[in-house]
């Protein structure tokens, strides 16, 4: 056996671990979701309120330690900062409650970001190759955000089981994937 071919092996033998390991990861993380979706949004809200409060403390420590930067931005990264805490801070102080604010937040993002997404595909329909599909696309995503905006707790807790679901047939196909990787 030559080095090369031991070397091919290696890779494939890790290339069906990474499948594997993936899709059990993505298999677990969607059964929790379904499961649990008031939970786990929580848990990732909390892990978001963690990061804001650490990246805001980085913020501080970047405006008040650097010499190289001029004053006013020093200032806004120690402003900046502080705001990163404070708002990490008043998230666990009330974790559901920020939770539901988040996805309150999130349903009117995606329903605004829906709805510019179907007007640039109608602006786009003369160099469309496929004039149907785009305004079909357009029209669909128009009306998807417009019921986001009116209803967004109801959309963001859709979008969410839809990530969980996701997550687990895309953790399924992974596993079958890594069991059935041939070289």
């Amino acid at each position: 056996m030559s080095t090369i071919d031991g070397t091919a092996r290696t890779f494939v033998k890790s290339l069906r671990t990474a499948f594997i390991v993936g899709g059990i990861l993505s298999l677990i993380l969607g059964i929790v979701i379904l499961v649990w979706p008031g939970r786990t949004a929580q848990v990732a809200t909390g892990i978001i309120a963690a990061y804001a409060i650490v990246a805001g403390v980085v913020y501080a420590a970047l405006g008040i330690f650097s010499r190289t930067r001029g004053g006013w931005s020093r200032l806004g990264h120690i402003a900046l900062g502080a705001l990163f805490v404070v708002v990490g801070v008043v998230a666990f102080a009330n974790l559901a409650a920020f939770t539901v604010s988040f996805a309150l937040f999130l349903g009117v993002l995606v329903g605004i970001l829906w709805i510019i997404e179907g007007a640039v595909s109608l602006s786009v329909i003369g160099q469309s190759s496929s004039r149907g599909w785009t305004i079909a696309f357009a029209v669909l995503s128009i009306i998807a955000g417009v019921m986001l905006l009116f209803s967004p707790l109801w959309g963001a807790f859709v979008l969410w089981w839809l990530l969980g679901a996701s997550a687990v047939a895309l953790g399924i196909v992974n596993i079958v994937r890594g069991l059935s990787f041939r070289p």
